[in-house]
């Protein structure tokens, strides 16, 4: 048998039919599922603080996408992860609300999409945006004027 062949051979299989192996899942993967459920949460303005913050809004403006991990760290170990999410809510949301509601997507959207236990989803809100302050603040900027 030629060593192309072996290639070619049955895999190993245990009694149900399933092949034998492991399956590791990148922190990234979990960080990219928690971030897209964080987003899709009813209250939630953005993710990520200060420079973070910023630094993605430029990036969203001059057309790169927004980055599903900003504002989201993660521990993934073999059966378990451990998520922390940086939040700006909407004005008007209620925190604890939002932040009970953040947890429960979060946990199910990594849960089934991963099958990891999410032991712990700590969701720190960072500020509240209050619509049209960024409005102001952009065309005050843009015609290099702090008065109109």
């Amino acid at each position: 048998m030629a060593a192309n062949d072996s290639a070619l051979s049955a895999p190993s299989t245990h009694k149900d039919g399933a092949v034998k192996g492991k399956t590791n899942i990148a922190d990234s993967v979990v960080s990219a599922i928690a971030g897209i459920a964080t987003r899709e949460t009813s209250g939630v303005y953005a993710m990520g603080g200060g420079m973070s913050r910023t630094l993605g809004a430029v990036r969203d403006r001059v057309g790169a996408s927004d980055d599903p991990t900003r504002g989201v760290k993660v521990e993934v170990g073999e059966k378990q992860t451990a998520i922390d999410l940086e939040v700006v809510v909407e004005y008007g949301t209620p925190i604890s609300k939002a932040a009970g509601s953040i947890r429960s997507n979060v946990s199910d959207a990594v849960e089934t999409m991963t099958g990891l236990e999410v032991v712990e989803a700590n969701v720190s809100i960072l500020d509240v945006h209050v619509p049209g302050a960024e409005d102001e603040e952009d065309s005050n900027a843009s015609n290099g004027s702090r008065v109109q």
